[in-house]
């Protein structure tokens, strides 16, 4: 399926944001391009993105004179995104700032399609996904299995990390349980930690997991991400959030993806908690790849245009019947199909 259409007020209200960008890079590629016929831009070097603010970027300096250093860069307008965990070439400039000039060669790229169906880069250059669930707010396999959508299919590994276990109860111990063992068995890491119970030092299993690493950390908000990373970083000033008494949701305290140094070697980046992720710009078919114990049932189907709804001779149906595949799984599998053709039955009706 092709991704989310847009009716005309969404197109009108996209061109317009899309023509002011434009405007502003303009104003902006024709300072750089004055500083650097004035010879007021120095050498280029090798940089490291750590943050992104909208049109500006903090970029690590890897070389010359700077390096170690955080420089607030602009970004000449021929560029295309860039995304936190980028390696960059950039010229510093004057009052302390910077211009990035290219951006190097990526090993990978987690992105997700913003409400209007254009994919917005996550983070760039990954060695692994850490998914943080807590037992609140409550864990969503279906959340939990896009994130792992996006995993199989960009590359990346992907680990479950269970946090919060001191607020595991006798209540909701078995739910927990059962969810986390549906993963293990489909071959997936799945880790246990309390940044509540290991004080200011982090747990030998988080440690374990981001040691000379580079890792993102995803995930709901109010799962305690930050929590986590405040461990990994104590002398970092990092906002913690909570759980919100009234809707039982995580409170958004990260607002944009930034990359740490850790002390104990590696990086990571935390991304802004996100209750939903969106698959909407990818096919019908990577989705089944995206499902470990479907992806060998594809092309087994009866009939080759098999919508896995319940349609005769399904292979992926009849999977589940004889136990290989989990009803939960199969469940939030045929959700995701379902969202994704609602998302583009309503761009058609709206057109």
């Amino acid at each position: 399926m092709a991704k989310r259409r847009l009716n005309k007020q969404q197109q009108f209200r996209i061109r317009k944001v899309q023509e002011e960008r434009a405007a502003r890079a303009a104003r902006r590629e024709k300072k750089v391009q004055e500083q650097a016929e004035a010879g007021e831009l120095g050498p280029e070097q090798e940089g490291l993105v750590i943050a992104h603010y909208g049109q500006q970027l903090d970029v690590e300096a890897l070389e010359g004179e700077h390096t170690g250093e955080v420089v607030r860069c602009f970004v000449r307008a021929n560029i295309d995104s860039l995304v936190t965990g980028d390696t960059v070439v950039w010229r510093p400039g004057k009052n302390e700032s910077g211009v990035i000039v290219a951006r190097g060669e990526r090993r990978n790229l987690l992105q997700r399609p913003d409400n209007f169906g254009a994919l917005k880069p996550v983070a760039a250059n990954i060695d692994h996904i850490i998914l943080v669930i807590a037992p609140e707010p409550e864990p969503h396999d279906n959340l939990i299995d896009r994130y792992l959508v996006a995993s199989e299919i960009t590359d990346i590994p992907a680990v479950i990390l269970l946090n919060k276990t001191d607020l595991i109860t006798d209540s909701n111990r078995q739910a927990i349980d059962a969810l986390l063992e549906r993963y293990e068995a489909l071959g997936y890491e799945v880790v246990r930690t309390s940044a509540a119970e290991s004080g200011d030092r982090p747990s030998p299993e988080v440690e374990r997991l981001v040691r000379e690493q580079t890792s993102v950390f995803v995930g709901q908000s109010g799962v305690g991400k930050s929590s986590i990373i405040q461990t990994l970083m104590p002398d970092e000033s990092i906002r913690v959030g909570a759980v919100s008494e009234s809707t039982g949701k995580g409170v958004h305290t990260t607002t944009t993806a930034k990359l740490f140094h850790l002390p104990i070697g590696g990086e990571l980046i935390d991304s802004p908690g996100i209750r939903e992720f969106g698959l909407w710009h990818m096919t019908p078919q990577e989705i089944e790849y995206g499902f470990r114990e479907i992806r060998d049932l594809i092309g087994h189907c009866r009939f080759r245009n098999c919508r896995h709804m319940g349609d005769p001779g399904c292979a992926i149906d009849a999977a589940a019947q004889a136990g290989k595949i989990s009803e939960a799984r199969l469940k939030s599998f045929h959700r995701i199909l379902q969202d994704m053709a609602e998302q583009q039955a309503r761009g058609l009706k709206a057109d």
